[in-house]
């Protein structure tokens, strides 16, 4: 009838059907139809029972372990919830047979609340074997059994009592070889074979409870009973900055994360989350500071044992930052100057700057400063701040001269003055150069006159907008005869900082 460890109960219910099937080899009688509707009736109760307590320890389970201890319940949990799905496809299947069994047997009868045809012999054999649903039954309870087995421990799963089982038994039962024979074959009323399927679902029943207590109980706390100890204090930094909290992680590398040791440092205890104590040091004042944490873990023999940290030492800080320009010590107005700021301590991404006066932008360390002409001659700051733990702290100033800048000086042809060839004169451009500034920085000439003297004759003037000689000046100078002088005065740039000053006068002599 089933395999593995029964319960008293099991075995009583398991009695008193085969003392059924005895007597009806004798005769089916009204009083033993009757009997397999009080057991049928029984079973039905006692799956409301399993059903409940399994309902009260699901819900049990995910109350207090899967909300407390998610991370060693929900495995756990899921295992569970595998095994209900299990029982659940298997049930389906039985239930479908009753309903089978209530459609081929006309309904219930309201006098005996049983099957209308309760003692017809054929129905059962109809369905189970000639329809060969007792062999896929057969097939798929000992399936289910498999599946629900191995979802325990290793060590759990040869001592399962539960009778959720369907082998063919080592010897024929009158002349029956084969466990759908003996359970739905020829001379079996359909009262009794549904009776049969009942006491499978509670054996499915009692098969699921018994597998998902086993589970849960998995999660029952063990104490600690670890042979080997090295206590470690892991600092989140050395590194503090005044004011700042100096925080430290004190635990035992082969501890269980889920007890929690008693972890004390200067003899004050520290709050002890996961196996792992949380220090917080002092930092207001300037200098070094050791610390050394303890650790008392119980034994599994109730000894208490002490372990201690090695010397952890840190030093405080003042607040401090570090600002430098990339290319100079001043802010040039009117031009975009780069500047990198860093701080000891604090990463890139953390540090921000602002300046007093003028623009700032950029960030993780590279700004550009911004600052316009009016301020030349003026002062600005640029302020550094850091975050730590959620915190901002300032980190210092520095201040910077504005300075304009320099004015470029005036080229032709690369040349400021001196003999040129007669032949190139008429093309050229009048240019403005930063010599020895180390920003790329494009200066334009904005407009000069130009002063032709030939030999033996007067001086034109022309006066020409932008970096080129006007049409005018350009006629003038070609063909210049030799020895003739040409001025190019009066000439004027536009600097990125708004000013416009005015530049060197340049004097050649046509070749």
């Amino acid at each position: 009838m089933a395999g593995g460890k029964e319960t008293t109960r099991q075995k009583m219910i398991n009695i008193m059907y085969l003392v059924l099937l005895a007597m009806l080899a004798l005769n089916v009688s009204d009083t033993i139809l009757n009997a397999f509707k009080n057991i049928n009736d029984s079973l039905d109760a006692s799956k409301t029972n399993v059903s409940s307590s399994l309902d009260q320890l699901f819900n049990s389970f995910r109350d207090t372990e899967l909300k407390n201890k998610p991370e060693r319940a929900q495995p756990l949990w899921d295992k569970a919830q595998k095994a209900k799905n299990y029982a659940d496809e298997l049930n389906k299947n039985i239930q479908r047979l009753k309903d089978e069994f209530l459609d081929k047997g006309e309904g219930i009868n309201p006098e005996t609340g049983d099957l209308m045809l309760r003692d017809n012999m054929d129905i059962a054999q109809q369905i189970m074997i000639n329809q060969k649903e007792g062999e896929k039954l057969k097939a798929k309870i000992n399936e289910t059994r498999a599946k629900l087995i191995a979802l325990l421990d290793p060590k759990d799963r040869g001592n399962v009592s539960f009778s959720l089982d369907a082998t063919d038994p080592k010897k024929a039962v009158s002349g029956k070889s084969k466990w759908e024979d003996i359970n739905f074959g020829e001379g079996t009323p359909l009262t009794a074979a549904n009776t049969i399927l009942t006491k499978i679902q509670a054996d499915l029943q009692n098969a699921e409870a018994e597998v998902v207590k086993k589970i849960f109980g998995e999660l029952n706390p063990t104490q600690m009973t670890l042979d080997r100890f090295k206590a470690v204090a892991v600092p989140s930094g050395s590194y503090v900055i005044q004011g700042q909290p100096y925080k430290a992680e004190v635990f035992l590398t082969a501890s269980d994360s889920k007890s929690n040791p008693s972890i004390t440092v200067g003899g004050s205890a520290l709050a002890v989350k996961d196996g792992v104590g949380t220090y917080t040091g002092g930092t207001g004042s300037v200098g070094s500071f050791t610390w050394k944490g303890t650790i008392r873990v119980k034994q599994a023999d109730g000894e208490v044992k002490t372990y201690d940290t090695e010397p952890i030492t840190y030093q405080v800080a003042k607040p401090s930052a570090t600002v430098s320009s990339k290319n100079l010590n001043v802010i040039y107005a009117g031009i975009p100057n780069p500047f990198s700021v860093s701080a000891p301590g604090f990463s890139l991404e953390s540090i921000k700057a602002g300046i007093s006066g003028g623009s700032m932008s950029g960030g993780a360390g590279n700004y550009i400063v911004n600052v316009p002409g009016s301020m030349v001659g003026q002062q600005v700051t640029i302020n550094v701040s850091g975050t730590v733990d959620g915190k901002t702290l300032s980190l210092g100033s520095n201040a910077f001269r504005v300075k304009p800048i320099p004015n470029p000086v005036a080229k032709f042809a690369g040349k400021m003055g001196g003999i040129i060839s007669g032949n190139k004169i008429g093309d050229g451009q009048v240019t403005a150069v930063l010599e020895n500034f180390e920003f790329d920085i494009k200066v334009r000439v904005t407009r000069f006159n130009v002063v032709i003297v030939k030999p033996r004759q007067d001086p034109q003037s022309f006066a020409c907008q932008g970096d080129s000689f006007s049409g005018a000046a350009k006629a003038a100078l070609a063909a210049l005869p030799y020895k003739s002088v040409v001025y190019i005065e009066n000439i004027q740039a536009a600097m990125p900082d708004g000013r416009t000053p005015s530049l060197n006068s340049m004097v050649f002599t046509i070749n």
